[in-house]
């Protein structure tokens, strides 16, 4: 673990060179005074990092304010973000302060950016583009020294082509884009993650044992393809530790609503979801023969971790003919 500017420590965040790639990259966009759009899956950490890019930043003493645009109602967002003057509307008793105005000097994150609505894009436009904006119910123009970071897990260009979001916002806003690394293209930080979680879940619990994770648990944390990500990834960790007896993790659960108690009408002729060949139409066989190499490639290396030779074992492959495998699709494991 580190400790960064903020004084608490961090979990170890990943060592794959994707994820590697990314803090990088993130590392460098930190220090330009521009703004960001930071672009990935639901729980890959966009908040995680675009705390980070604020502390890694020039303006990292002044205040990092979050506003989750999911968490507004669209005719809230504009007098959250803005503030508004005493008898702007019904309830309107005293004048309030809005978000820029409370990040000033500082980095304003708009999470779920995508969801602003179109009137209120252009308002963020003008702070972008001239420093200034108005209070709801104001006519008085206040200054704004503020960077913004936006987060989304949506197409932006797509929904500008849409009309659902200013094309004049998106190019201002992008003067960087960061794409999170989903937890599936990260390799050993799967496992690397899972033991940070379950030791930390067993200091809760009280336990003084460190959770060990069977070989059989740490090959299916590996294969699992996390559309949660490290959120789903930590909810799974934390529930086999409460579960387990002792410090040994034998059986974890993805899904927590999987009932033992199937219906009787339940047909068993519908594939399952872990039948790979569906996923496939029939003239699709040397596609889906290509993605099953690897698949098998990345997990018998997120079990290895890393270690080419003991996924060739594990594999039960020679060491030729798992570099060969390697080679073949190199690309696609490194990129």
């Amino acid at each position: 673990m580190s400790e960064d500017r903020t004084g608490y420590a961090q979990a170890p965040l990943g060592e794959s060179e994707a994820f590697l790639n990314f803090q990088q990259a993130l590392s460098r966009a930190a220090t330009v005074n521009r703004s960001v759009l930071v672009v990935g899956e639901r729980g890959s950490g966009k908040e995680i990092a675009a705390t980070r890019l604020h502390f890694l930043s020039p303006r990292w003493q002044h205040n990092l304010v979050t506003v989750n645009c999911a968490a507004l109602p669209p005719s809230l967002i504009e007098t959250e973000l803005f503030g508004y003057e005493a008898g702007a509307f019904t309830g309107a008793t005293k004048t309030r302060k809005g978000r820029f105005e409370e990040a000033e000097g500082g980095t304003l994150f708009l999470d779920e950016i995508g969801l602003i609505p179109l009137e209120v894009q252009e308002k963020i436009l003008r702070v972008v583009e001239y420093g200034t904006f108005e209070r709801v119910g104001s006519s008085k123009t206040h200054e704004s020294d503020v960077r913004i970071i936006g987060a989304t897990n949506a197409d932006l260009p797509t929904l500008c082509a849409e009309g659902k979001f200013k094309e004049d916002l998106l190019d201002r806003l992008s003067f960087e884009v960061l794409f999170l690394p989903p937890l599936r293209e990260r390799g050993e930080d799967i496992l690397l993650l899972a033991e940070y979680f379950a030791a930390k879940m067993a200091m809760e619990c009280g336990r003084t044992d460190i959770p060990v994770l069977s070989e059989r648990v740490r090959e299916q944390l590996c294969v699992y393809p996390w559309p949660g990500n490290v959120r789903e990834l930590k909810n799974v960790v934390e529930r086999a530790v409460y579960r387990a007896a002792g410090k040994q993790i034998d059986s974890i659960q993805f899904n927590p609503f999987e009932n033992p108690f199937k219906p009787i009408d339940e047909s068993p002729q519908q594939p399952s979801k872990a039948d790979f060949s569906h996923e496939f139409p029939l003239e699709s066989y040397d596609e889906a023969k290509r993605e099953l190499d690897i698949r098998f490639l990345r997990r018998s290396l997120g079990v290895a971790q890393g270690n080419q030779k003991e996924a060739a074992k594990a594999m039960g492959l020679t060491y030729d003919q798992f570099r060969g495998l390697y080679r073949k699709y190199k690309d696609v494991l490194e990129g």
